[in-house]
């Protein structure tokens, strides 16, 4: 993430900048991520480094230490931030991903194909001609279509990030 200059920071509207990361938090917990890790999540994305320490964290977010850290434990165990040690310091800085939103949707992936497949199996032990059976292939089939699809966006990702 680039770290911006000293001018840019200070052109900042720390106000507008709060409101939108409270509104971005807000949306992704709308969408099922917990409060604070989508609160610490939306901090660092609005950061300038793209990294913040636990103190940093907490003064910005008006926040304990100890959200912080189930905050950041959550984020780290779904990869969509890492932990680096401050230089010279024993301090920790948590920083985002530079391909988390990649990596989130790979691991997403991952889980529609491990869904896909538990659902055809249920729908072969209910029998595909049932009712049940017929509703679960259905929804396995959709998984399928998702992970073909998901392939194809992902490659057409990477395509466009190195502006091939």
């Amino acid at each position: 993430m680039g770290t911006g200059t000293e001018e840019q920071r200070a052109e900042r509207d720390d106000e507008a900048v709060a409101r939108f990361l409270e509104r971005f938090a807000g949306e992704l917990t709308a969408a099922g991520m917990q409060r604070m890790p989508s609160r610490v999540f939306a901090a660092l994305l609005v950061s300038e480094t793209g990294s913040l320490t636990s103190a940093e964290l907490a003064e910005r977010l008006q926040i304990s230490p100890a959200a912080v850290s189930g905050a950041v434990r959550y984020l780290t165990q779904v990869n969509m931030i890492g932990r680096e040690r401050d230089p010279g310091s024993r301090r920790e800085r948590y920083v985002l991903h530079e391909a988390m939103w990649y990596e989130v949707f790979t691991r997403r992936d991952q889980v529609l194909q491990r869904w896909e497949k538990t659902l055809a199996e249920g729908a072969d032990m209910l029998g595909r001609e049932t009712v049940a059976g017929a509703r679960v292939a259905e929804t396995a089939e959709f998984f399928s279509f998702l992970h073909r699809e998901m392939g194809q966006i992902m490659e057409r990702w990477r395509r466009h990030k190195s502006g091939a």
